[in-house]
Protein backbone atom coordinates (compact mmCIF):
# COMPACT_ATOMS: atom_id res chain seq x y z
CA UNK A 1 0.00 0.00 0.00
CA UNK A 2 1.37 3.37 -1.02
CA UNK A 3 0.90 6.45 1.12
CA UNK A 4 -1.41 7.90 -1.49
CA UNK A 5 -3.75 4.89 -1.68
CA UNK A 6 -7.23 5.37 -0.31
CA UNK A 7 -8.24 2.89 2.38
CA UNK A 8 -11.99 2.40 2.85
CA UNK A 9 -13.52 1.06 6.07
CA UNK A 10 -17.08 -0.24 5.67
CA UNK A 11 -19.07 -0.27 8.91
CA UNK A 12 -22.11 -2.46 8.28
CA UNK A 13 -25.17 -2.68 10.49
CA UNK A 14 -25.04 -6.31 11.68
CA UNK A 15 -28.62 -6.89 10.50
CA UNK A 16 -27.43 -6.27 6.93
CA UNK A 17 -24.07 -8.05 7.11
CA UNK A 18 -25.27 -10.86 4.84
CA UNK A 19 -26.71 -8.57 2.17
CA UNK A 20 -25.84 -10.34 -1.13
CA UNK A 21 -25.84 -7.15 -3.23
CA UNK A 22 -23.43 -5.49 -0.80
CA UNK A 23 -21.14 -8.54 -0.79
CA UNK A 24 -21.07 -8.52 -4.59
CA UNK A 25 -20.37 -4.78 -4.62
CA UNK A 26 -17.44 -5.15 -2.21
CA UNK A 27 -15.99 -8.03 -4.29
CA UNK A 28 -16.32 -5.96 -7.46
CA UNK A 29 -14.57 -2.92 -5.95
CA UNK A 30 -11.78 -5.06 -4.52
CA UNK A 31 -11.22 -6.65 -7.91
CA UNK A 32 -10.96 -3.14 -9.31
CA UNK A 33 -8.07 -2.52 -6.91
CA UNK A 34 -9.84 -0.73 -4.06
CA UNK A 35 -8.51 -1.36 -0.55
CA UNK A 36 -11.55 -2.17 1.59
CA UNK A 37 -11.76 -3.33 5.20
CA UNK A 38 -15.17 -4.49 6.46
CA UNK A 39 -16.48 -4.46 10.03
CA UNK A 40 -20.01 -5.43 11.14
CA UNK A 41 -21.76 -4.24 14.30
CA UNK A 42 -23.03 -6.62 16.96
CA UNK A 43 -24.75 -4.28 19.44
CA UNK A 44 -25.58 -0.63 20.05
CA UNK A 45 -22.51 1.59 20.21
CA UNK A 46 -20.35 -0.65 18.01
CA UNK A 47 -20.60 1.57 14.92
CA UNK A 48 -19.37 4.63 16.85
CA UNK A 49 -16.52 2.67 18.47
CA UNK A 50 -15.36 1.20 15.15
CA UNK A 51 -15.51 4.64 13.51
CA UNK A 52 -13.42 6.11 16.31
CA UNK A 53 -10.81 3.35 15.86
CA UNK A 54 -10.49 4.16 12.15
CA UNK A 55 -7.91 6.88 12.82
CA UNK A 56 -5.42 4.31 14.10
CA UNK A 57 -6.00 2.00 11.13
CA UNK A 58 -4.78 4.33 8.39
CA UNK A 59 -8.33 4.71 7.09
CA UNK A 60 -9.03 7.58 4.68
CA UNK A 61 -12.77 6.98 4.18
CA UNK A 62 -15.37 5.46 6.50
CA UNK A 63 -18.49 4.17 4.74
CA UNK A 64 -21.62 3.75 6.89
CA UNK A 65 -23.69 0.86 5.53
CA UNK A 66 -27.17 0.96 7.04
CA UNK A 67 -30.05 3.35 7.69
CA UNK A 68 -30.11 6.85 9.17
CA UNK A 69 -29.39 5.47 12.64
CA UNK A 70 -26.21 3.74 11.46
CA UNK A 71 -25.07 6.87 9.62
CA UNK A 72 -25.67 8.90 12.76
CA UNK A 73 -23.80 6.49 15.01
CA UNK A 74 -20.80 6.32 12.65
CA UNK A 75 -20.76 10.11 12.44
CA UNK A 76 -20.83 10.37 16.25
CA UNK A 77 -17.79 8.08 16.39
CA UNK A 78 -15.93 10.25 13.88
CA UNK A 79 -16.75 13.34 15.94
CA UNK A 80 -14.74 11.83 18.84
CA UNK A 81 -11.63 12.29 16.69
CA UNK A 82 -9.70 15.53 16.30
CA UNK A 83 -10.94 17.52 13.29
CA UNK A 84 -7.81 16.92 11.21
CA UNK A 85 -7.88 13.17 11.85
CA UNK A 86 -11.49 12.52 10.81
CA UNK A 87 -11.76 10.32 7.71
CA UNK A 88 -14.34 11.34 5.12
CA UNK A 89 -17.80 9.82 5.60
CA UNK A 90 -19.57 7.90 2.84
CA UNK A 91 -22.97 6.20 2.87
CA UNK A 92 -24.37 2.97 1.45
CA UNK A 93 -28.08 3.15 2.36
CA UNK A 94 -29.52 -0.11 3.70
CA UNK A 95 -32.25 1.17 6.03
CA UNK A 96 -35.97 1.64 5.64
CA UNK A 97 -36.07 5.43 5.48
CA UNK A 98 -32.59 6.59 4.34
CA UNK A 99 -33.69 10.23 4.62
CA UNK A 100 -30.21 11.74 4.55
CA UNK A 101 -28.94 9.68 1.61
CA UNK A 102 -32.12 10.36 -0.36
CA UNK A 103 -32.06 14.11 0.22
CA UNK A 104 -28.42 14.56 -0.80
CA UNK A 105 -28.94 12.56 -4.01
CA UNK A 106 -26.99 9.37 -3.32
CA UNK A 107 -27.86 6.08 -5.06
CA UNK A 108 -30.08 3.86 -2.91
CA UNK A 109 -28.89 0.46 -4.21
CA UNK A 110 -25.75 -1.10 -2.62
CA UNK A 111 -23.75 -1.52 -5.86
CA UNK A 112 -24.18 2.02 -7.25
CA UNK A 113 -23.94 3.52 -3.74
CA UNK A 114 -20.60 1.84 -3.03
CA UNK A 115 -19.30 2.78 -6.48
CA UNK A 116 -20.31 6.39 -5.77
CA UNK A 117 -18.49 6.32 -2.42
CA UNK A 118 -15.33 5.28 -4.27
CA UNK A 119 -15.53 8.12 -6.78
CA UNK A 120 -17.28 11.14 -5.22
CA UNK A 121 -15.35 14.07 -3.82
CA UNK A 122 -15.77 14.96 -0.17
CA UNK A 123 -17.46 18.21 0.85
CA UNK A 124 -17.23 19.79 4.30
CA UNK A 125 -20.62 20.01 6.01
CA UNK A 126 -21.95 21.20 9.35
CA UNK A 127 -23.04 18.83 12.07
CA UNK A 128 -25.27 19.75 15.01
CA UNK A 129 -24.26 19.21 18.64
CA UNK A 130 -27.07 18.46 21.09
CA UNK A 131 -26.27 18.96 24.76
CA UNK A 132 -29.10 17.64 26.91
CA UNK A 133 -30.07 16.93 30.48
CA UNK A 134 -29.68 18.76 33.77
CA UNK A 135 -26.56 20.50 35.07
CA UNK A 136 -23.85 18.04 35.99
CA UNK A 137 -25.38 15.12 34.10
CA UNK A 138 -25.54 16.54 30.59
CA UNK A 139 -24.96 14.28 27.60
CA UNK A 140 -23.57 15.35 24.25
CA UNK A 141 -24.46 13.81 20.92
CA UNK A 142 -24.36 14.92 17.30
CA UNK A 143 -26.67 14.65 14.35
CA UNK A 144 -26.21 15.38 10.69
CA UNK A 145 -29.75 15.46 9.30
CA UNK A 146 -32.74 16.33 11.50
CA UNK A 147 -33.99 16.40 15.06
CA UNK A 148 -37.74 16.45 15.66
CA UNK A 149 -39.33 17.14 19.02
CA UNK A 150 -42.83 16.85 20.47
CA UNK A 151 -45.78 15.12 18.88
CA UNK A 152 -43.92 14.77 15.57
CA UNK A 153 -41.10 12.94 17.30
CA UNK A 154 -43.54 10.53 18.91
CA UNK A 155 -45.07 9.73 15.54
CA UNK A 156 -41.77 9.66 13.66
CA UNK A 157 -40.20 7.23 16.10
CA UNK A 158 -43.13 4.84 15.90
CA UNK A 159 -44.67 5.02 12.42
CA UNK A 160 -42.64 7.05 9.92
CA UNK A 161 -45.30 7.11 7.21
CA UNK A 162 -48.00 8.43 9.53
CA UNK A 163 -46.82 12.02 9.72
CA UNK A 164 -46.51 12.09 5.95
CA UNK A 165 -50.06 10.78 5.51
CA UNK A 166 -51.47 13.18 8.07
CA UNK A 167 -49.86 16.32 6.70
CA UNK A 168 -51.00 15.38 3.22
CA UNK A 169 -54.51 14.46 4.36
CA UNK A 170 -57.64 16.40 5.13
CA UNK A 171 -58.20 18.40 8.29
CA UNK A 172 -61.02 16.19 9.60
CA UNK A 173 -59.07 12.94 9.27
CA UNK A 174 -56.12 14.57 11.02
CA UNK A 175 -58.35 15.81 13.82
CA UNK A 176 -59.73 12.30 14.23
CA UNK A 177 -56.26 10.79 14.24
CA UNK A 178 -55.06 13.27 16.83
CA UNK A 179 -58.01 12.49 19.08
CA UNK A 180 -57.33 8.79 18.68
CA UNK A 181 -53.73 9.41 19.75
CA UNK A 182 -54.92 11.68 22.58
CA UNK A 183 -52.45 14.13 21.16
CA UNK A 184 -50.90 16.60 23.50
CA UNK A 185 -48.68 19.54 22.94
CA UNK A 186 -45.34 20.13 24.59
CA UNK A 187 -44.62 23.26 26.54
CA UNK A 188 -41.22 24.83 26.79
CA UNK A 189 -39.20 28.03 26.83
CA UNK A 190 -37.27 28.53 23.60
CA UNK A 191 -34.15 30.71 23.44
CA UNK A 192 -32.36 31.76 20.25
CA UNK A 193 -30.44 34.84 19.04
CA UNK A 194 -31.24 36.79 22.19
CA UNK A 195 -34.96 36.01 21.88
CA UNK A 196 -37.06 34.07 24.36
CA UNK A 197 -40.50 32.61 23.81
CA UNK A 198 -42.79 30.30 25.78
CA UNK A 199 -44.54 27.98 23.38
CA UNK A 200 -47.00 25.13 23.34
CA UNK A 201 -45.88 23.10 20.35
CA UNK A 202 -47.11 20.08 18.44
CA UNK A 203 -43.85 19.80 16.56
CA UNK A 204 -40.34 21.23 16.66
CA UNK A 205 -37.96 20.37 13.82
CA UNK A 206 -34.30 21.40 13.79
CA UNK A 207 -32.94 20.74 10.34
CA UNK A 208 -29.37 20.56 9.13
CA UNK A 209 -30.80 18.47 6.30
CA UNK A 210 -34.31 18.77 4.88
CA UNK A 211 -36.38 15.67 5.54
CA UNK A 212 -37.07 13.02 8.16
CA UNK A 213 -39.62 10.34 8.97
CA UNK A 214 -39.28 8.63 5.60
CA UNK A 215 -39.55 11.60 3.26
CA UNK A 216 -41.41 14.30 5.19
CA UNK A 217 -39.80 17.63 4.23
CA UNK A 218 -39.70 19.72 7.41
CA UNK A 219 -36.84 22.11 6.55
CA UNK A 220 -37.25 22.87 2.83
CA UNK A 221 -34.64 25.63 2.68
CA UNK A 222 -31.91 23.92 4.73
CA UNK A 223 -28.29 23.80 3.58
CA UNK A 224 -25.67 21.46 5.01
CA UNK A 225 -22.85 24.00 4.94
CA UNK A 226 -24.36 27.39 5.86
CA UNK A 227 -23.66 27.35 9.61
CA UNK A 228 -27.40 27.57 10.31
CA UNK A 229 -30.15 25.41 11.79
CA UNK A 230 -33.49 25.62 10.00
CA UNK A 231 -36.14 25.70 12.71
CA UNK A 232 -39.78 24.71 12.19
CA UNK A 233 -42.25 25.41 15.00
CA UNK A 234 -45.79 24.06 14.71
CA UNK A 235 -48.05 25.44 17.46
CA UNK A 236 -51.03 23.74 19.01
CA UNK A 237 -54.60 24.36 17.75
CA UNK A 238 -58.08 24.21 19.28
CA UNK A 239 -60.51 23.64 16.43
CA UNK A 240 -60.87 22.20 12.95
CA UNK A 241 -60.88 25.77 11.57
CA UNK A 242 -57.53 26.48 13.21
CA UNK A 243 -56.22 23.11 12.01
CA UNK A 244 -57.16 23.98 8.42
CA UNK A 245 -55.16 27.21 8.74
CA UNK A 246 -52.26 25.28 10.28
CA UNK A 247 -52.19 22.83 7.36
CA UNK A 248 -52.36 25.75 4.92
CA UNK A 249 -49.37 27.40 6.59
CA UNK A 250 -47.44 24.13 6.40
CA UNK A 251 -47.56 24.44 2.61
CA UNK A 252 -45.69 27.77 2.76
CA UNK A 253 -43.43 27.55 5.83
CA UNK A 254 -43.93 31.24 6.77
CA UNK A 255 -41.39 33.13 8.86
CA UNK A 256 -44.07 34.22 11.33
CA UNK A 257 -47.42 32.49 10.76
CA UNK A 258 -50.08 32.07 13.39
CA UNK A 259 -49.40 28.33 13.81
CA UNK A 260 -46.27 27.70 11.76
CA UNK A 261 -42.96 29.54 12.06
CA UNK A 262 -39.81 28.87 10.09
CA UNK A 263 -36.51 30.64 10.72
CA UNK A 264 -32.77 29.98 10.96
CA UNK A 265 -30.36 30.30 13.86
CA UNK A 266 -27.00 28.86 14.85
CA UNK A 267 -28.18 27.75 18.31
CA UNK A 268 -31.51 27.00 20.00
CA UNK A 269 -32.22 26.00 23.61
CA UNK A 270 -35.41 24.45 24.96
CA UNK A 271 -36.17 24.29 28.69
CA UNK A 272 -39.29 22.80 30.26
CA UNK A 273 -40.95 23.93 33.48
CA UNK A 274 -40.58 21.79 36.58
CA UNK A 275 -44.09 20.38 36.29
CA UNK A 276 -43.96 19.79 32.53
CA UNK A 277 -43.09 16.38 31.06
CA UNK A 278 -39.79 15.96 29.19
CA UNK A 279 -39.79 16.32 25.41
CA UNK A 280 -39.59 13.30 23.12
CA UNK A 281 -36.75 14.08 20.70
CA UNK A 282 -35.74 12.05 17.67
CA UNK A 283 -32.13 12.64 16.56
CA UNK A 284 -31.60 11.25 13.06
CA UNK A 285 -34.27 8.63 13.78
CA UNK A 286 -33.11 7.70 17.31
CA UNK A 287 -35.64 8.47 20.07
CA UNK A 288 -34.66 10.21 23.35
CA UNK A 289 -36.45 12.16 26.15
CA UNK A 290 -35.09 15.45 27.49
CA UNK A 291 -36.28 18.21 29.80
CA UNK A 292 -33.52 20.59 28.73
CA UNK A 293 -31.54 20.60 25.51
CA UNK A 294 -29.42 22.91 23.40
CA UNK A 295 -28.78 22.36 19.69
CA UNK A 296 -25.90 24.28 18.12
CA UNK A 297 -24.20 24.12 14.75
CA UNK A 298 -20.59 22.94 14.55
CA UNK A 299 -19.57 24.50 11.22
CA UNK A 300 -17.92 22.38 8.53
CA UNK A 301 -17.02 19.67 11.05
CA UNK A 302 -17.08 16.67 8.73
CA UNK A 303 -16.22 15.84 5.13
CA UNK A 304 -18.93 13.80 3.44
CA UNK A 305 -18.95 12.03 0.07
CA UNK A 306 -21.91 13.60 -1.74
CA UNK A 307 -22.56 14.71 -5.33
CA UNK A 308 -21.14 18.03 -6.56
CA UNK A 309 -24.62 19.18 -7.54
CA UNK A 310 -26.21 18.22 -4.22
CA UNK A 311 -29.05 20.72 -3.64
CA UNK A 312 -28.18 20.90 0.06
CA UNK A 313 -24.76 22.47 -0.64
CA UNK A 314 -24.63 26.27 -0.74
CA UNK A 315 -22.14 26.12 -3.60
CA UNK A 316 -24.47 24.02 -5.78
CA UNK A 317 -26.28 27.11 -7.00
CA UNK A 318 -23.10 28.94 -7.92
CA UNK A 319 -22.08 26.65 -10.77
Amino acid sequence: MTDSQQHYLLIINGKSAGNPALRDAVDEQRQAGMLITVRATWEGGDAADIAEQSAGMGITHVIACGGDGTVSEVMNGLMRLAHDHRPALGIVPLGSANDFATSVGLPLEPGPALAAAMTLSSHPIDVVRVTAGKEGEATTSYYVNMTTGGFGAEITSSTPKTLKRLLGGGAYSLMGALKAWRHRSYRGNLHWDGKEESASLLLLALGNGRQSGGGQVLAPRAKLDDGRLDVLLVKDFNSVTELTKLIGELQDFPYDGKFVRYFTTSQLTVTTQADDPPWPLTLDGEARWYDHFCAEVVPLALRVLIPEDCPLLSSAHQH
